[in-house]
C-alpha cells in the first residue's frame, strides 16, 4: 500500500469522523439535575434548564457554579465520545 492511498484514507475517516461528532449530542446536569445542558459535538450549548427550585435560593454564585458545572461535564462528555470513537 503506497502512502499517498493511506494518506487519503485517513483523511476520509477524519471526515466522517468530524461529521459524527458534529451531529452528536450530549446532556449533562448538576446540583443534582437542577441545571442540565444539551450539547452538540461541536461544544456547542443547544439547550440549558435551570430548574425553579435553584432560583429559588436566590444565591447567584451557587447557580453560576452548577452552571459551569454542568457545562465543563458536558464538554468532558464530548471528549470522551471522541476518544472512543478514535
Amino acid at each position: 500500500m503506497d502512502m499517498r492511498k493511506l494518506f487519503e484514507q485517513a483523511q476520509q475517516v477524519q471526515q466522517q469522523l468530524a461529521k459524527e461528532l458534529e451531529q452528536a449530542e450530549v446532556e449533562a446536569a448538576s446540583g443534582g439535575g437542577l441545571v442540565r445542558v444539551r450539547m452538540n459535538g461541536k461544544k456547542e450549548i443547544l439547550s440549558l434548564v435551570i430548574e425553579e427550585e435553584a432560583l429559588a435560593g436566590g444565591d447567584r454564585g451557587m447557580l453560576q457554579d452548577l452552571i459551569i458545572a454542568a457545562i465543563n461535564q458536558g464538554s468532558r462528555k464530548i471528549d470522551e465520545l471522541l476518544a472512543s470513537r478514535m
